[in-house]
This record gives C-alpha cells, sequence and structure tokens, in this order.
C-alpha cells in the first residue's frame, strides 16, 4: 500500500491578545480592505470546534509552555454547529515558521477514534492517518481538550495571506462531548479577542498596515494552552 505524504509548506504566523475596542477597529478596517473567508456565514464569522491529543505527560503542553522551537501538535476540527465535516491536523512549529498537515475524517471514525478503537487507522493511504496511530500506541496520545471559538477570517492572495479575528474562546466540558455542538462549555479570557496572521514568503505592506495596533507585541498565546489552566 502507497503511503500519501505531501510535502509540507511552513508559513509564518504571529499573533496578538487584544481588546474588543481595538477588535472592533481592526474588524471595520479590515472589512473595508479585504474579502472574508469562504467559511463565513451571514454575519460574517463563522465557528470552530477543536479536540486537541496530548500525552500522559502533556508534552505537547510542556513544550509550549516552555517555548521550545521544534514540536507538533494534534488536533480534531470541524465547523459551524453542524459537526458534518471533520478534519485531522498537525500542527508543526520549527523554530518561527508553522506548518499544518490535515486528512478528512468521517464522523463515524471521529467517533470510534473517542471510543479507542483505532485500527482502522493503520489501513488508511494517508500517511497522517497512520502517523496518528503510531501516536496513539506509542506515545499514548489521547483525547484532551475541546477548545472552540468564533472566528471572523480575512484573505489576501499576494503572499498568501490570512488574518483571523478568533473571539469568545470556550473549553468543552469533556472531550466524550467533542460531537455535541450545543453541549456545556467553560468561558476562557472572557473580553479578550486574538489576532493571528499568516503568510508565506512576505507580508504586504497593505497587510502589515491593516493588521497595526499600537502598543502591542506579538505573543505566543495558545488556546489550547489557555483553555488547559481550566483543569
Amino acid at each position: 500500500m502507497t503511503i500519501n505524504r505531501p510535502p509540507l509548506r511552513f508559513r509564518h504566523e504571529y499573533k496578538h491578545l487584544i481588546s474588543p475596542s481595538e477588535d472592533a477597529v481592526l474588524s471595520g478596517r479590515l472589512g473595508r480592505l479585504f474579502p472574508r473567508d469562504s467559511h463565513a456565514g451571514p454575519s460574517g464569522t463563522y465557528r470552530v470546534c477543536s479536540l486537541y491529543f496530548d500525552t500522559p505527560d502533556d508534552r505537547a503542553l510542556r513544550q509550549k509552555l516552555n517555548g521550545t522551537d521544534n514540536r507538533e501538535k494534534f488536533r480534531i476540527r470541524y465547523y459551524g454547529d453542524s459537526a458534518d465535516f471533520f478534519r485531522l491536523e498537525k500542527k508543526i512549529k520549527k523554530n518561527t515558521l508553522c506548518a499544518k498537515r490535515s486528512a478528512s475524517l468521517t464522523e463515524e471514525e471521529v467517533q470510534m477514534i473517542l471510543e479507542g478503537r483505532h485500527d482502522f487507522l493503520l489501513e488508511s493511504p494517508n500517511g497522517l492517518l497512520v502517523e496518528l496511530y503510531s501516536k496513539l500506541k506509542g506515545q499514548l496520545l489521547t483525547p484532551r481538550t475541546v477548545v472552540s471559538y468564533e472566528r471572523e477570517a480575512f484573505v489576501y492572495p499576494p503572499g498568501n495571506v490570512r488574518v483571523t479575528l478568533d473571539r469568545h474562546i470556550h473549553r468543552g466540558l469533556s472531550p466524550e462531548r467533542f460531537l455535541f455542538p450545543q453541549s456545556r462549555e467553560i468561558p476562557v479570557d472572557p473580553g479578550h479577542t486574538i489576532l493571528e496572521v499568516k503568510y508565506d514568503a512576505f507580508l504586504p505592506d497593505i497587510v502589515r498596515m491593516a493588521v497595526q495596533v499600537p502598543g502591542r507585541a506579538a505573543g505566543a498565546y495558545s488556546k489550547y494552552a489557555a483553555c488547559r489552566r481550566c483543569d
């Protein structure tokens, strides 16, 4: 069986934690300059819900908190309020650059993973699914935390730029409730928005000027780490 493993494409990424007033200014400015992401609904936003995995000794969390240069993180994600399309993602960080591998999953397959029935992953031609199987078995990777939030996203094709404003971050009560979008959640860092800017080789000046927030330095905010504080 041939394993499909496409080459990685690394991108630049930086984040700011901003206030509601700064969010309002940026949202209006970005909306006048750039088109919104195709996932956006009538309000211009959409919901993101992710299930993060970690080892029994919290390797992914510790590496993030310690600022480890080379690290990885697995998650399963869906968009909107209907859990009908799922994507497994492996996010890779090397120094200041980030890359991501992804593979589609069905709801049945996600349910099997939640129940600890992993053998189907080993039969997949997709290298990422096979790798997840090896990490589930070899590193005892398990579902740890559900993270959800509202996202407003903008795109600018030159430089392959994507700017997102993530609001209303919540932590799910348990990984087992991942497939139930309306289950109870705990708010995390209420009143704050995460501004993220991702781009390839260069950041065009028009985007650089549009996302400027006076007095704000790029940070290392992690939604996963923030939600783990609620454990």
